[in-house]
């Protein structure tokens, strides 16, 4: 019996996914191209399988119905990020966000800017 097909995305989708957040509606090509731009050069193919993977997981859509296709993000960066670290929380940490924070920080300390940015966040989200 055959697997059914993961909601979430692998890392190649993400890849992916972050060339068609960046440059909005897009073709394959367009988005192979990007990718090779920046040191990922898969084939033409491969990223065409990903994208068609992507539609049908309801991340993308077509927005014409002649060739060559042309795709646009359904799900916003945000939307998918927050999914994944609210994924990330439940599933590595229990549900814990201070664990989450706490191994952030035991990564490596934090520089005076990150410092201030986050103090800035925790002041702005008390009020």
């Amino acid at each position: 019996m055959a697997r059914p097909r993961a909601k979430e995305l692998t890392e190649r989708e993400l890849e992916v996914m972050h060339v068609y957040w960046d440059r909005g509606e897009s073709t394959v090509a367009d988005v192979r191209d990007a990718m090779a731009a920046a040191g990922r050069d898969l084939a033409y193919t491969t990223v065409a399988t990903l994208t068609r993977i992507l539609a049908e997981k309801g991340f993308l859509e077509p927005t014409n119905d002649e060739r060559p296709f042309r795709y646009r993000p359904v799900r916003s960066f945000d939307e998918v990020s927050r999914s994944l670290v609210g994924d990330l929380v439940e599933r590595v940490f229990r549900g814990s966000r201070e664990q989450l924070l706490l191994r952030l920080l035991d990564e490596r300390k934090l520089t005076r800017e990150e410092r201030t940015l986050l103090e800035s966040i925790l002041r702005e989200k008390k009020r």
